[in-house]
């Protein structure tokens, strides 16, 4: 734990100097920046009226596990805790009761460790030769788009394409690392690849288009697949239990998936996950009352429950209006990319941050957006934004076993590990004791 920290403060010693140096083709493990925007860049480079329809399709053979460590010592040059690093990267780990030496890599699950990957793998624009012009836009025939070691580079031939691969893989080599030969390829955009999880691919138009094509980002094959895979484990898991107890397990991660994908041209995909997820609670009804009618489960698990929506077919639990959310309630809405360069640490564009945390509010349930705009966005502990990708729990101002409504006035949205401050000594109970609970209400005042 004491190395932890001390990884903590290194990290944000160190990450300020690297944020005024990446390129603003990297989106991986940064703050402010996340895999909407790496979708979003790609989203512009791929339209069908560009000149860059080649794309390498990147992949590297154990990116953490084989990176240089020498390289990275030496790109971080001088700094202070420049040994104590090393002793990280060179720590080891211990498997089976035995010690093993880790003479290349980073340590997996390192706090620092994602940060000392990005310093790795900066350059890959100059080794490219991408160029911008006074805008910031692209200015030469190669762009790149990269989240952490997963890249793609977009050219205007095939063979450049190649070219670019003979590039990159003398460039890799200096910092220890080579492409998988099996998943590196080289593909045209009416092809098709996928990145992130999304399939991006361009299509024939239909109607009139200037260039004949359209381009589609969608949820790919494989996300839909792994999707499914963890929703029949959940429906098969949870179906001697009651309903309330499913439902629970099941609203995150419909929520989490939908706001993630709901970016791209997901309407379709949506509309089948939810006539695949009425199947599965037909099933589960059927299960937990085999000797009842089909007009009696009906009446018994669904109905109108969604208070906003006129959907007559919400499964749920009708006596207590818990119900099961639904993947087409996610109308698409279009990411708004991180502006060039721009970092958190630039004081001239505070305002800038500050806008773009708040809309991050919108990804959460309706009380959870109530309470975060209430506090401004900002957690009421540790005076940060809330939405800096930490877990958010809610937070009873007064107990509920002291009589606490359950109403926005008496919530407080925070950090996962915020709140676990707030509990952290056996004085203080389940919850926070009075004078912590008088300060949260002062600074909301």
């Amino acid at each position: 734990m004491i190395d932890r920290c001390l990884q903590a403060r290194l990290k944000n010693a160190l990450e300020p100097e690297w944020e005024a140096r990446f390129e603003g083709s990297s989106y991986g493990f940064r703050p402010g920046r996340r895999q909407h925007d790496a979708v979003a860049r790609i989203y512009l480079l791929a339209r069908p009226h560009q000149r860059k329809k080649w794309v390498v399709d990147a992949d590297i053979a154990g990116a953490f596990d084989a990176i240089s460590q020498d390289h990275i010592l030496a790109a971080i040059g001088s700094f202070p805790g420049r040994q104590l690093i090393k002793q990280w990267l060179k720590a080891g780990y211990v498997e089976d009761g035995i010690w093993h030496e880790t003479l290349t890599g980073t340590g997996q699950g390192s706090v620092i460790s994602p940060l000392l990957a990005n310093v790795a793998l900066h350059g890959m624009e100059e080794a490219l030769g991408v160029h911008h012009d006074k805008r910031g836009q692209i200015d030469g025939p190669r762009a790149v788009v990269r989240y952490a070691d997963d890249w793609v580079v977009f050219c205007e031939s095939k063979e450049d394409a190649a070219a670019v691969i003979a590039t990159m893989r003398a460039w890799l080599a200096e910092r220890g690392l080579r492409f998988s030969d099996q998943k590196t390829r080289i593909v045209h955009l009416t092809d098709g690849f996928e990145f992130l999880g999304f399939s991006i691919r361009q299509y024939p138009a239909r109607g009139p288009s200037p260039t004949g094509y359209k381009l589609l980002i969608r949820p790919s094959k494989a996300s839909v697949r792994k999707l499914r895979e963890r929703l029949r484990a959940l429906w098969r898991e949870r179906r001697g239990q009651p309903v309330a107890r499913l439902i629970h397990d099941l609203n995150p991660l419909i929520r989490g998936w939908a706001n993630y994908f709901r970016i791209g041209v997901a309407a379709e995909t949506f509309a089948h996950l939810d006539t695949w997820m009425y199947t599965r609670a037909y099933r589960y009804a059927r299960h937990r009352h085999p000797k009842k009618s089909w007009a009696w489960r009906q009446q018994r698990y669904w109905g109108q429950l969604h208070p906003q929506r006129g959907d007559h077919w919400v499964f749920g639990d009708p006596q207590t209006g818990t119900y099961l959310l639904k993947f087409g309630w996610f109308a698409v809405r279009r990411h708004v990319l991180v502006r060039g360069t721009a970092s958190p640490d630039d004081p001239y564009l505070r305002a800038y941050w500050q806008r773009r945390a708040a809309a991050k509010a919108a990804e959460h349930s309706v009380k959870t957006q109530q309470v975060a705009q209430r506090q401004g966005h900002v957690c009421p502990v540790c005076n940060e934004t809330l939405f800096n990708d930490e877990e958010l729990h809610l937070h009873h101002s007064q107990a509920r076993q002291q009589g606490g409504a359950d109403t926005e006035d008496n919530l407080l949205l925070l950090h996962l590990y915020c709140h676990q401050q707030l509990h952290s000594t056996p004085a203080q109970g389940h919850h926070a004791p009075q004078p912590q609970r008088r300060w949260l209400r002062t600074w909301l005042a």
